[in-house]
């Protein structure tokens, strides 16, 4: 297949107008091909611009404020909420608690859901496939409460082996954590069936959506999920902001994650009254910026369509893929694109990744190299490290061909 072959259901070429930083040089002479998006994405003009705004015209801190500028900064801000609650399908905007990110997401749920529910002999069952930000907290819970932690296995074709799902859900297991798509592989984990085998054992599930949010459509009521964290800056959105989404019974019943303004009803010397939600989780200033800016990302993606960004991603991974088969010493990890997203994480035989990135950013190709924060899904691999490649909705088939090219003249100048 060459690049003009790919039939994508996305003008990429226009799109990548709305990113001012994909027209700029990587250094004097080379242009930016820009491959790293499972770390963070570029911001499009109207998500600088929504920002940009707010701080020359209305900045002003939000819900206590009973001056112009408050308001309509309180407006602009709980009215990002009400976008978001539409995007993932929540039932009620409630449901939607802001956060710095998905880190703090599944660290709220695991201190204050999990501290009150976990005990001595409890289980948690994640993956070997986890991001540490779904793997740490757990652990750290596991130690505090006397819990054991089980994992269901990954395979060395990069996805998660179910075949002995009913039997790790044996027993006192109180929640499932998992990753719908694996942020060092793409994979796009089966997660409604897992979902549904945890109800059926009677535990709650946590997933992290930090790979699947920004990159294909997704119905927490559709899924079942109890919990659903993912971050604003993978999506388009600012650094800083992310979000939690819980159903409402499981977090009227948790106790506040901080204690501070603004998550209180009432306060007294010796006790205290929580707000209702979603504000009983958001202790202080929130990032005001950070949560209008993610309103106006998820408008933009909402309006290309989630199904054609899965869509264009996946011609270009399997193209990716194709192309990147052909080069010798070469190994690919994961599935094949049609069970992934974006990504592409390869291996040059005598050629550490660390040393891959350098070389590929010396030609104006930036990507990721490293365990990606999953360690343990690198054991199963048997790769210290990997180089990862990450497409999103402004990417080219050219930038395949310019990835491919730069592979080549690393392993030219190390005579591999």
């Amino acid at each position: 297949m060459c690049s003009s072959e790919i039939q994508s259901p996305l003008d990429a070429e226009a799109i990548r107008a709305d990113f001012p930083v994909l027209g700029r040089e990587a250094r004097p002479g080379v242009p930016l091909v820009y491959l790293d998006n499972a770390a963070t994405s570029q911001k499009p003009r109207p998500v600088i611009e929504a920002i940009e705004h707010f701080y020359s015209h209305y900045n002003a801190n939000v819900h206590r404020g009973i001056h112009a500028l408050s308001e309509e900064a309180t407006i602009a801000y709980e009215g990002a909420r009400d976008k978001i609650a539409a995007f993932i399908n929540a039932s009620s905007r409630k449901e939607v608690i802001f956060t710095r990110g998905t880190t703090e997401g599944i660290n709220l749920v695991a201190s204050t859901w999990g501290r009150a529910n976990i005990g001595p002999g409890d289980v948690i069952l994640t993956t070997q496939m986890e991001h540490h930000s779904n793997l740490v907290p757990w652990q750290l819970l596991a130690q505090e409460k006397g819990a054991e932690l089980r994992f269901i296995p990954a395979t060395q074709e990069g996805e998660l082996d179910l075949s002995g799902l009913d039997d790790l859900l044996d027993g006192p297991v109180k929640i499932v954590a998992v990753m719908h798509v694996s942020n060092v592989l793409g994979t796009i984990n089966p997660i409604k069936q897992i979902i549904d085998k945890a109800h059926q054992a009677g535990a709650v599930v946590l997933i992290d959506g930090a790979q699947s949010v920004p990159h294909m459509p997704i119905d927490v009521q559709e899924l079942g999920m109890d919990f659903l964290a993912f971050s604003g800056h993978k999506m388009l959105g600012p650094t800083g902001i992310g979000v939690l989404y819980g159903r409402r019974e499981l977090l009227e019943e948790m106790p506040p994650y901080m204690g501070g303004g603004d998550m209180i009803r009432r306060v007294e010397l010796s006790h205290s009254e929580w707000n209702e939600l979603p504000w009983k989780f958001e202790a202080g200033t929130p990032n005001i910026a950070g949560g209008i800016g993610l309103g106006v990302a998820v408008e933009y993606l909402s309006r290309i369509g989630m199904e054609k960004i899965l869509a264009h991603e996946q011609e270009l991974t399997a193209y990716a893929l194709e192309r990147l088969s052909e080069v010798p010493g070469l190994k690919v990890y994961g599935p094949p694109a049609e069970k992934k997203c974006g990504v592409a994480s390869f291996c040059i035989e005598g050629l550490h990744p660390h040393d891959m990135a350098q070389l590929l950013d010396a030609e104006g190709v930036a990507v990721r190299a490293g365990h990606h924060c999953a360690q343990p899904l690198h054991m199963v691999l048997g790769a210290p490290a990997t180089t990862r490649a990450s497409f999103y909705l402004y990417n080219l088939p050219g930038e395949v061909d310019a990835l491919i090219e730069a592979i080549y003249k690393a392993k030219a100048r190390f005579s591999l």
